[in-house]
């Protein structure tokens, strides 16, 4: 019998996994023996990565704000492999700044690829799984599913949509052999992070992400933080009143309007890419 640690022959999707994240997480499945598509809304990027990683791999055209480019994608998956074992919802885009700098369109984007591309893609991928009594959604949060930044308001409401709402269809899935996890990750040195600060942990590496979304696929739980630690300090300092926890946050976590002060010009490259109403800067 396969072990639950071998994910050889495992069919696996991967959302935003043309490069960052999604990238490394691809690379890293295929290397331990998965058959893993690529999708991303810069198809040509998709199917030239998917072609220099090792394995099998296959890159195909995704937007994960679209109902039918998503339903697609599933279907051209199932179509090449059969039925998906494990989606990795990874697509994300981030806006840094004060609150009431932020443009409608900024905050818009980041509901629709964040939070309704989450919602998306397990409405679409989970009664499919249900209906054959097994499957594992993982979907790349953030550190920000439970913590909230200066600088990231909104980014980290859609994180913190994404983390409630993967808790609530988790209660009703429970039984159908179906698993879900959130794997909450600190910065990572990616383009979405560019300019921005780490605090008081360091910046982790793809690669580091790419890890622990195995390790989550190996030995479903429902969450976890990256590094590992930071799930238990979060829960003990959330113990402490609320002038003494406000105290540690605020030396714990990173202050983004504070980390731009006088270099914005760093991030306007990636947020008028990301950001942009024609991309869903899937790109993390």
């Amino acid at each position: 019998m396969r072990s639950t640690h071998d994910v050889t022959g495992r069919v696996i999707a991967v959302t935003g996994a043309a490069r960052g994240i999604g990238l490394a997480i691809a690379g890293h499945l295929a290397e331990s023996g998965a058959r893993v598509a690529l999708g991303d809304l810069d198809a040509a990027a998709a199917v030239a990565a998917a072609a220099a990683l090792p394995g099998t791999t296959a890159g195909f055209a995704l937007d994960v704000t679209d109902q039918d480019s998503y339903a697609g994608f599933l279907d051209a998956v199932e179509e090449l492999w059969g039925p998906v074992d494990v989606l990795v919802n990874n697509a994300g885009v981030m806006w840094v700044g004060r609150f009431d700098e932020e443009s409608e369109q900024a905050t818009q984007r980041q509901l629709e690829v964040n939070l309704h591309g989450v919602i998306r893609g397990v409405r679409l991928s989970a009664p499919r799984m249900r209906a054959r009594g097994r499957g594992h959604i993982v979907t790349v949060a953030s550190a920000a599913s439970k913590l909230a930044p200066a600088g990231e308001a909104t980014y980290a409401a859609t994180k913190h949509g994404v983390y409630g709402y993967l808790s609530g269809v988790r209660a009703e899935l429970r039984g159908s052999g179906v698993e879900l996890s959130v794997v909450m990750p600190t910065v990572v040195d990616t383009e979405l992070a560019v300019g921005t600060s780490s605090g008081a942990v360091a910046m982790l590496t793809p690669r580091d992400v790419a890890v622990a979304v195995a390790a989550v696929i190996g030995r479903p739980r429902f969450e976890m933080t990256v590094p590992r630690h930071v799930g238990p300090l979060i829960r003990a300092v959330g113990l402490l009143p609320d002038r003494l926890r406000t105290a540690v946050f605020r030396r714990m976590v990173p202050n983004q309007i504070a980390a731009l002060e006088g270099n914005n010009a760093v991030r306007e490259k990636y947020e008028s890419a990301a950001l942009d109403t024609d991309d869903t800067g899937a790109k993390s």
